[in-house]
């Protein structure tokens, strides 16, 4: 089986690119590493800041001992054992604080402050008696986080840029303030308006996914076999649509593929989408091509559509 993922040879010089139009840049490499593999990103974040921010505490490790690990999810009472002391860990309720407490875990934190993404934080109301919690603790506060939603269109942008100078003149000065979705423009209007604050933009699907024309993601045809009207095949015994052929492709559930949100195939072939038989399962996805139709071979590639965050790819190959 092979989920193979092709990166066009000028895309570190645009994530190099990227990087210096954001002053501040703390890079982000969590989850699959944005489909290129964690142990692939991680050693280009280093090289582009001294911060690097992971999703969890299981993936601090991954960080050099050189660079300061950000860990973006709160801890909750499970976190590993060797958990590197000098992790910095996100706070934003004290619920997280207590849970540090009955560790008597000492670890730098960021304090997180509630956004429109309603996701973790402390809201205004909330915020002295989290501050609160993390002075009895013994914790030492190193920053602030602001997480807006996404920025996928110019007026989302727009928003959490003004959404982030709002919550900037609400925080003391003196400690950074860590913001994600920023556009870089945007980020040194911030500074201008609020100079006395220390802003730092993370940076993740925007840095290494930024130009969605360096990525293709296919999958290697396994075998082909014909099949007649009345069959059933696959894992759920489905009835096939007709005379025609059954496409096997290395790759499934096991690589992250599966049906699009609308339930359509991802795989395509000759500018056409394959129709599947069943949902991808494990290692290998069956498709039905009916007579006529054009047919990728054993040992074609046919192009496979999935959000690059999700998937798992045999083989990342740079041009």
């Amino acid at each position: 089986m092979t989920l193979r993922l092709v990166v066009a040879a000028g895309w570190r010089a645009r994530v190099e690119r990227t990087a210096a139009a954001l002053p501040g840049i703390v890079p982000v490499v969590k989850g699959n590493g944005y489909g290129l593999g964690r142990a692939t990103l991680v050693p280009i974040a280093a090289s582009l800041a001294r911060e690097v921010a992971v999703g969890s505490a299981w993936e601090a490790a991954d960080v050099p001992r050189d660079r300061v690990a950000l860990v973006l999810t709160p801890p909750g009472d499970a976190l590993p054992d060797d958990l590197r002391p000098d992790a910095v860990l996100h706070v934003g309720a004290t619920a997280h604080v207590e849970a540090l407490a009955r560790r008597g875990d000492p670890h730098p934190v960021i304090v997180k402050v509630a956004s429109s993404m309603l996701r973790y934080g402390a809201d205004a109301d909330a915020l002295p008696a989290l501050l609160d919690a993390v002075r009895r603790a013994g914790l030492r506060q190193v920053g602030w986080s602001i997480h807006p939603p996404l920025a996928d269109t110019p007026e989302h942008a727009r928003a959490n840029a003004a959404e982030v100078r709002a919550l900037l003149a609400r925080l003391e000065p003196g400690l950074p303030v860590y913001a994600s979705h920023l556009a870089a423009a945007d980020a040194e209007a911030l500074r201008a308006a609020a100079p006395r604050h220390d802003l730092r933009v993370r940076a993740g699907t925007e840095l290494w996914l930024g130009d969605k024309s360096e990525m293709h993601l296919g999958a290697e045809v396994l075998d082909v076999r014909p099949v007649r009207p009345g069959a059933t095949a696959g894992y759920r015994r489905t009835p096939v649509p007709g005379a025609g052929r059954l496409v096997l492709v290395g790759a499934g559930s096991a690589h992250g593929v599966a049906p699009l949100e609308d339930g359509r195939s991802p795989f395509h072939h000759a500018r056409s989408r394959l129709a599947m038989l069943e949902p991808p399962h494990m290692h290998t996805s069956i498709v039905w091509v009916a007579d006529g139709a054009a047919c990728p071979e054993t040992g074609d590639w046919v192009d496979v559509q999935q959000p690059l965050t999700r998937v798992a790819p045999d083989l990342v190959v740079f041009g």
